[in-house]
């Protein structure tokens, strides 16, 4: 605007004065050349306008994005505290979840430790139980075993008394095995003469071959049991009665036992029986025969098998 104004008095100056051609030239020249600076600045405030122009369009452009964006912001913003909210209520219930979780986990650990312990317990006492059984069978293995060997010593000595006592069959001697025992029954008409408890010659010999074959098995133990009939004794003299006659005909069958060293003396017993453990009725004279009788009852030593029975538990 001032470049206008000074232009124009520039003119007027030179239409109101006389001035020199020279003076005239430059000023004509430097009016082109105002002219040409004016054009260009012209030009210029124009593009600075359109410019302005643009960045005003531009400014409101981003001043409605700015909106936008704090709107939007605004609302992340709040998005983002009800997370948090939630984020808090989720901590919240996630440590208290947490606490009952370690609380429930201790509890079942210590069931668990618990149930461990007994287990263990248990499976010791199982192991041990199975160690008994164990040493059990293998006891009664043992204890069959014995048995079993007992049963065929006793079968060897029973055929060893048959064998023996061979010549004596038909005359009131019996061999037998039962219930473990080997028992030689010898009738009184073997061995004594009525009321009396003096052994004869004849059963003398079929005791003496019994006390050889007890000579070859010192380990036997020996019952010589008498018995009677259930006829009262009323004989005079020094037996008083069925019970001393038993035990007197037995006491003197131990005596001839006993003329054999071989035979171990702490091994052999007597009993009387009298009348009361009969092998047939006494009904019949027969009957009271077989009745009258000496049994010498072999047994086996069973120490041995009581001893394994009591260490079985």
């Amino acid at each position: 605007m001032i470049k206008k104004i000074s232009i124009g008095m520039l003119a007027l100056a030179l239409s109101t004065s006389c001035v020199s051609k020279k003076i005239y030239n430059d000023l004509e020249n430097k009016f082109a050349d105002l002219k040409k600076e004016n054009r260009s600045i012209s030009d210029e405030n124009a593009e600075l306008l359109k410019a302005k122009n643009q960045l005003e369009l531009y400014r409101d452009g981003l001043t409605a994005d700015l909106s936008k964006l704090k709107v939007e912001m605004n609302k992340v913003k709040a998005d983002y505290a009800v997370a948090q909210e939630k984020f808090k209520v989720l901590q919240d219930s996630y440590a208290a979840l947490e606490k009952n979780s370690s609380d429930a986990l201790q509890t079942n650990m210590k069931k668990n430790r618990d149930l461990l312990a007994q287990l263990d317990e248990k499976a010791q006492a199982l192991a041990l139980e199975q160690e008994r059984l164990s040493k059990n069978s293998q006891r009664l293995q043992e204890l069959e075993n014995l048995i079993a060997a007992k049963e065929a010593s006793m079968k060897n000595l029973k055929e060893t008394l048959s064998r023996a006592l061979n010549s004596f069959e038909g005359k009131g001697l019996t061999v037998e095995q039962k219930n473990g025992k080997v028992y030689v029954s010898m009738e009184n008409k073997l061995l004594f003469n009525s009321g009396s408890y003096a052994v004869g010659a004849e059963g003398k010999k079929a005791v003496i071959e019994v006390g050889k074959v007890l000579g070859d098995n010192p380990e036997i133990s020996v019952l010589i049991e008498g018995h009677t009939d259930n006829d009262a004794f009323t004989a005079a003299g020094p037996i008083a009665d069925n019970w001393d006659l038993s035990t007197k005909r037995a006491t003197a069958i131990v005596a001839i036992l006993s003329e054999n060293k071989y035979i171990n003396k702490q091994n052999l017993t007597a009993a009387g029986r009298s009348e009361y453990s009969p092998l047939v009725s006494n009904a019949t004279a027969d009957g009271k025969a077989k009745n009258r009788r000496i049994e010498i009852i072999l047994t086996p030593r069973l120490d041995e098998i009581s001893k394994m029975l009591n260490d079985i538990n």
